[in-house]
């Protein structure tokens, strides 16, 4: 794994330990000698993260869109910062750059990237490792909502391993290293035949 994405808050969130979980896992992907891949912004979370990537002497490349560079505040001390023209294709520059995916906490922003790349994983479009790099059971209540999902038969349980939830930077790391994707189909039953005539 030579590229991670994380995605985060572009706020810094309520507690301290928040940034301190980003800054923890920017100085452990300098020190294992990958770049990140992060959304451009020099504030919150993304900011904190990027900032002890550089530290580091890590590379660190953001992709931001145009409307966005002054709202996030674009990051001008990043080792590259690339501007497109939207959401869709920062998050599709993002897909193209990274070996794999990390979201620490955030907001709407942070679940539509991950989301995104777990669907494209369901479809086959994408075969990346995704992870929830959790902070005090920030994500404990979303894995609660995921599990009803496969309880409920809208999700197969084999797609819900598919994805890592903790809080352990080091088995978080060896899991996306060590990951093969699920091979099992988006559909539960045969009866798709029936629904989609």
């Amino acid at each position: 794994m030579k590229t991670i994405c994380v995605y985060c808050g572009s706020n810094a969130g309520s507690k301290p330990v928040y940034a301190e979980r980003a800054a923890a896992l920017g100085e452990r992907i300098a020190r294992e000698g990958m770049t990140l891949v992060y959304g451009g912004g020099n504030v919150g979370l993304m900011g904190v993260v990027a900032d002890a990537v550089l530290a580091g002497g890590g590379q660190v490349v953001g992709v931001i869109p145009e409307q966005l560079l002054n709202l996030e505040v674009a990051h001008r001390g990043v080792t590259r910062l690339e501007v497109v023209a939207n959401m869709h294709e920062r998050k599709k520059r993002m897909f193209d750059l990274s070996d794999g995916f990390v979201a620490l906490p955030g907001g709407f922003g942070t679940l539509d990237e991950m989301f995104e790349m777990l669907t494209w994983r369901q479809l086959g479009i994408g075969d990346k490792p995704c992870a929830f790099l959790d902070v005090e059971d920030f994500y404990a209540p979303l894995l609660g909502m995921i599990d009803r999902m496969v309880a409920e038969r809208f999700l197969h349980p084999d797609q819900r391993d598919d994805l890592w939830h903790g809080e352990d930077i080091d088995a978080m790391l060896q899991w996306m290293r060590d990951y093969a994707p699920a091979q099992a189909s988006k559909w539960l039953d045969d009866k798709r035949r029936a629904t989609l005539r």
